[in-house]
C-alpha cells in the first residue's frame, strides 16, 4: 500500500482503484483525484506515450492531473517510464498534443450537441438563451468583437443577479473561427451557447477539462478562458 514514506512506490495496475480512497494518483504531484480530474496515459505499441482520453486503451496506465505544466514536467523528468515500468518515450511535444486532442474532443462534442438541438449559435439566439436561463454555458471565437462579447456578458450578469444564482453562466473563449472551421466546417461560430441535455452537458464537461488543462485548474470561466500559448 502507498504511504507517504514510499514516494516511489506505484500500484501494480492502475485499474485496481483500491490503493487509494479516491481512486487514482497523479504521477507528478502524488495527489489523488477522480478520473474526471486526471488524464490517463499508456504506452503505445511503438513504445511512445499516448494520452487515453476515453480511458479505454488496454494495458498498464498512469495518471497526470489535467494541467499542461504537469504533463510537461512528467516528460522532462521521465516520469512516464518509471510509472509504466517500461522503456517508453514521451515526445517533447506531448503536452501540446494533449491540448490538441482535448480541443478536438470538445469540438466533436459540440457537433454532437448541435445535431441533438442542444447547441445554438448567433449573438441574438445566445443572448436570448442566457436571459431565459436555458444556456448552460456560452462560447466565443477568440476574434469575436468586444462589443458582442460584452452584450452577452451583460446578459449573463443579469441572469445571475436576477435569479440570485451562486455563479454566472460560464463563458469560454478557446478557438479562432479558422480553427473551428478545420474541425467543425460550416458549424464554426462567433458566439454560441450550449443547452441542457446529455450532449450539452458533455460539452460543458469537456470545456471544463480543457480550461483546467490550459490554466492549471484556476478557473476563469466567469470571464472567458483564453487560448493556450504554444
Amino acid at each position: 500500500m502507498m504511504t507517504t514514506h514510499e514516494p516511489d512506490a506505484l500500484p501494480e495496475d492502475d485499474d485496481l482503484a483500491g490503493y487509494d480512497v479516491n481512486g487514482r494518483m497523479c504521477i507528478v504531484t502524488r495527489e489523488s483525484g477522480s478520473p474526471d480530474e486526471l488524464i490517463r496515459f499508456v504506452a503505445a505499441p511503438d513504445g511512445t506515450v499516448v494520452a487515453d482520453l476515453k480511458r479505454e486503451l488496454p494495458g498498464r496506465g498512469c495518471w497526470v492531473k489535467a494541467d499542461r505544466s504537469l504533463v510537461d514536467k512528467a516528460v522532462a523528468k521521465k516520469l512516464f517510464a518509471r510509472a509504466l515500468k517500461s522503456d517508453v518515450k514521451a515526445a517533447d511535444d506531448l503536452g501540446a498534443n494533449v491540448d490538441r486532442l482535448l480541443a478536438a474532443q470538445l469540438m466533436q462534442m459540440m457537433n454532437m450537441a448541435r445535431k441533438a438541438g442542444q447547441f445554438i449559435s448567433g449573438s441574438a439566439k445566445v443572448d436570448a438563451a442566457v436571459r431565459s436561463g436555458a444556456a448552460l454555458a456560452v462560447f466565443h471565437a477568440t476574434e469575436a468583437a468586444d462589443d458582442g462579447v460584452r452584450k452577452i456578458d451583460q446578459a449573463r450578469k443579469a441572469w445571475h443577479l436576477g435569479m440570485e444564482t451562486e455563479e454566472e453562466i460560464p463563458s469560454y473563449r478557446f478557438f479562432s473561427e479558422s480553427e473551428m472551421e478545420g474541425l467543425m466546417g460550416q458549424n464554426a461560430f462567433i458566439h454560441a451557447a450550449v443547452l441542457a441535455g446529455q450532449a450539452g452537458e458533455g460539452v460543458v464537461k469537456r470545456a471544463k477539462m480543457l480550461e483546467q488543462y490550459r490554466i492549471g485548474g484556476q478557473s476563469r470561466a466567469a470571464g472567458g478562458a483564453g487560448r493556450q500559448k504554444q
